[in-house]
């Protein structure tokens, strides 16, 4: 029997919809919810670089133009209804999906030991009990609390020393909880003094099946439709070969089937769906025209093989004669349109002089950078720019490229 199939322009815009990019980002932003926006994307990915505002804030307000970041703060350090943790990189996640993370604490437990004594090349594992008693006593606590005169290496960002690693290891298995951050800098405090007793209850944890079937779920749900490997990628905890299990257990049992989806060049892909892929897609809504800048970790675009299959979308760009030169910085902001990508623009927040400065943009292929488009982009930059706190809007000479 033929397959579903899902063509191009119906698949994004059922992954659109499921990213919440597809409705007007209005609406309040703080509190409730903000927690419903996070659950509905399953998690928000944090980090570190701030040329305009951080990428988890930049997630935010696309998708809310009324969020502000003191209101995720909340969240996390007075209402603790989030917490920090690892899906494929550092993330803000619901905290009533707190029992499904006692899998990842076992498996990071398991696997850090070994790979992070061989990289960090010290013994930090010596270092548990004395960071414990430091923490149970002066918590919260930062990485620059412990260590006091321990050698860190020679190998840049990550060489942390013993006491450090001890620190994030003890985060990573779950025995140490973030409970916020002061300049970025991490908070640690005892697990026990910080998660809701009922959520640290051992007998009521799920057994590793039930986990493996609820991530599975919800990381479908999330995107609508998927492969077994961008199923178990989304949370990355999940293996590949339990992925692959899991999605033929549920094509048996007539809770998925199998379809196909034609990316942004009229390639084909199997993937896995709800049954009525095609009705979920004709009932989503139809995206805003304005124009959205979205973090450059926007759960939307952060598989770049998704990202080019679906949307046309290449994240990086390198042109190799005479010798490789990447087109775009690394830390460019992509530019969405309705369903579309429409371009990519250079730009960072001039603080001293309250300017948000645009160094470059590049429409995507076939994108005629008309007037009207113009004037769509002008009016989302002043929404950014008073998010990041800026007065004006300055263009460099030449900012238009080919």
């Amino acid at each position: 029997m033929a397959l579903l199939r899902l063509d191009n322009g119906a698949a994004r815009r059922l992954f659109v919809d499921r990213h919440a990019l597809a409705e007007l980002p209005q609406g309040p932003a703080k509190g409730a919810d903000l927690l419903a926006l996070i659950e509905r994307l399953g998690f928000v990915q944090l980090d570190s670089i701030n040329t305009l505002a951080r990428a988890h804030d930049m997630i935010l307000f696309s998708r809310r133009t009324s969020y502000r970041p003191q209101a995720l703060d909340r969240l996390q350090a007075r209402d603790r209804a989030v917490f920090e943790h690892w899906t494929h990189d550092a993330a803000v996640i619901p905290m009533r999906f707190y029992p499904h993370w006692q899998l990842r604490f076992r498996r990071d437990a398991d696997a850090l030991k070994t790979r992070w004594a061989d990289w960090h090349r010290n013994d930090f594992h010596t270092r548990f009990d004395d960071v414990l008693a430091h923490v149970r006593d002066h918590g919260p606590v930062s990485s620059s609390d412990v260590g006091t005169g321990e050698r860190k290496g020679s190998g840049g960002w990550w060489d942390w020393h013993p006491s450090k690693t001890a620190l994030e290891y003890l985060w990573r298995a779950g025995v140490l909880t973030v409970v916020g951050r002061r300049n970025f800098q991490k908070q640690y405090d005892l697990t026990e003094r910080v998660i809701e007793r009922a959520l640290c209850d051992p007998a009521r944890h799920p057994d590793e099946g039930e986990t493996i079937d609820w991530k599975c779920n919800a990381a479908l749900d999330r995107l609508g439709f998927a492969t077994s490997g961008e199923i178990a990628a989304f949370w990355a905890t999940v293996t590949p070969g339990e992925a692959k299990t899991w999605c033929a257990a549920e094509l048996a049992a007539g809770r998925i089937e199998e379809i196909e989806v034609e990316g942004a060049d009229g390639s084909l892909r199997r993937c896995f769906a709800r049954p009525g892929a095609d009705e979920a897609a004709a009932a989503a809504p139809e995206p805003p025209g304005r124009l959205r800048v979205l973090s450059p970790f926007d759960p939307a675009l952060r598989d770049r093989a998704r990202a080019e299959r679906l949307f046309g979308f290449h994240y990086r760009i390198e042109v190799f004669t005479p010798a490789p030169k990447r087109i775009y910085g690394y830390y460019v902001f992509p530019l969405m349109e309705r369903d579309r990508m429409v371009g990519r623009i250079d730009m960072k927040a001039e603080r001293d002089a309250g300017v948000l400065a645009v160094r470059a943009l590049w429409p995507e292929a076939g994108v005629r950078w008309s007037d009207a488009r113009q004037a769509r982009l002008m009016a989302e930059l002043a929404r950014v720019a008073r998010f990041a706190g800026l007065d004006d809007i300055r263009f460099a000479d030449g900012w238009l490229r080919g």
